[in-house]
């Protein structure tokens, strides 16, 4: 245990730092002057203090008032010790956060009896303290454990719903991580681009409800056909709505408008301009890119700069304009993310931090195999 002494009497100094280390076994730093005592408090984490109150510079009271300011020692015993025990002082000192107010002329025993009270309420409070701090951290593994597991459900779910819709699951990564980038231009703060990005992959989450003829038709759509498609962002916002979780929240709202447009054309709802949630909005610019740039069951891949230019003339039409200028400042990472390797994930992330890197990757070859079960059975 340690104490700090602030005292400016030699003497005194000597007498209760004595009966600290020899009669209780404590750590003891003793200081003249309270200006560096509060100095050094900041720079130590001391387990008791002891301080006059008639002291240059600074009282004994306005020491305690300062140091208490410190959230170290919000709940640290500080007992005032001095001569002058009259009955304003007393009450100052106390109003004034002390634990307790001793006499100097207190006899030696009652003195060293007083202090080991003191002694063993500052022994109380640190195991308080350390048994908060390890149960502090015991609760911040088990939210980052929760968090974990529930961005690695999201993740599975995606790629669940995008092995129906491609044969790897790139493209619900691309579009998280392009997502993230615009949300990143646009000056989003660190935690909602992170949510974003966690979120953007239930995009397409209810086209569980598409049946595979149409899903994986090759060549155009009847109009009966396509309105069947349509119905995937209501579908998506009946699987994702109602949830506890801020993060299934957004994934269904991101569900649910990801095909407005700009101009008020777009579906389920409508919606025009600024009344189509943002997190949508950024997705759209993100979904569409990605779907351009990559072969599907009914067309060929654009190339990223037509495809970029489609985006551009498209602006105050189908996307928000700021969501394109946004994707426009960032393309050096665009083209980045569109280059890695699926088999990368989990070396430019890390395991540990990635949910990506958790989920097990949706190879072409296992779609094979199951073609091949089928036509044998």
């Amino acid at each position: 245990m340690d104490a700090l002494l602030v005292d400016d009497s030699p003497t005194m100094l000597l007498r209760l730092r004595k009966i600290l280390e020899q009669e209780h076994g404590v750590n003891v730093t003793t200081l003249t002057s309270p200006g560096s005592a509060l100095v050094e408090a900041q720079m130590r984490a001391f387990d008791l203090i002891l301080v006059d109150h008639h002291m240059p510079d600074m009282d004994g009271t306005t020491f305690v008032q300062r140091m208490r300011d410190i959230p170290h020692y919000a709940q640290v015993p500080i007992v005032m010790i001095t001569s002058d025990v009259c009955d304003a002082v007393r009450l100052a000192a106390l109003e004034a956060g002390a634990s307790d107010f001793l006499d100097k002329r207190t006899k030696g025993i009652e003195l060293s009896v007083r202090l080991r009270n003191q002694i063993k309420l500052a022994a109380a409070v640190r195991r308080l303290d350390d048994q908060a701090a390890w149960l502090a951290g015991e609760v911040e593994t088990a939210v980052r454990h929760l968090r974990e597991r529930e961005e690695e459900i999201i993740f599975r779910l995606a790629l669940a719903v995008e092995y129906r819709d491609n044969d790897t699951g790139d493209h619900t990564w691309r579009v998280a991580r392009y997502s993230q980038i615009i949300a990143e231009a646009l000056g989003l703060p660190p935690e909602m681009c992170r949510r974003l990005y966690l979120a953007a992959p239930l995009h397409d989450v209810g086209k569980v409800a598409v049946p595979d003829g149409i899903l994986l038709k090759k060549g155009s759509l009847t109009a009966e056909e396509f309105a069947v498609v349509r119905t995937h962002t209501e579908v998506g916002r009946r699987i994702l709505g109602d949830s506890a979780s801020e993060l299934i929240q957004l994934a269904a709202e991101i569900a649910d408008a990801h095909h407005e447009k700009w101009d008020g054309s777009g579906y389920p709802s409508g919606l025009a301009g600024a009344d189509i949630p943002l997190s949508a909005r950024i997705v759209a610019v993100a979904d569409v890119f990605d779907a351009l740039t990559t072969v599907r069951p009914y067309k060929e891949a654009m190339t990223r700069e037509e495809a970029l230019r489609c985006l551009q003339s498209e602006s105050a039409q189908h996307f928000d304009p700021n969501c394109i200028a946004a994707f426009v400042a960032r393309w050096t990472d665009i083209v980045a993310v569109s280059t890695i390797a699926v088999a990368r994930r989990e070396t430019v992330f890390g395991r540990t931090t990635e949910p990506w890197a958790r989920v097990p990757e949706l190879l072409r070859e296992v779609h094979d195999e199951c073609r091949i079960l089928q036509s044998v059975y």
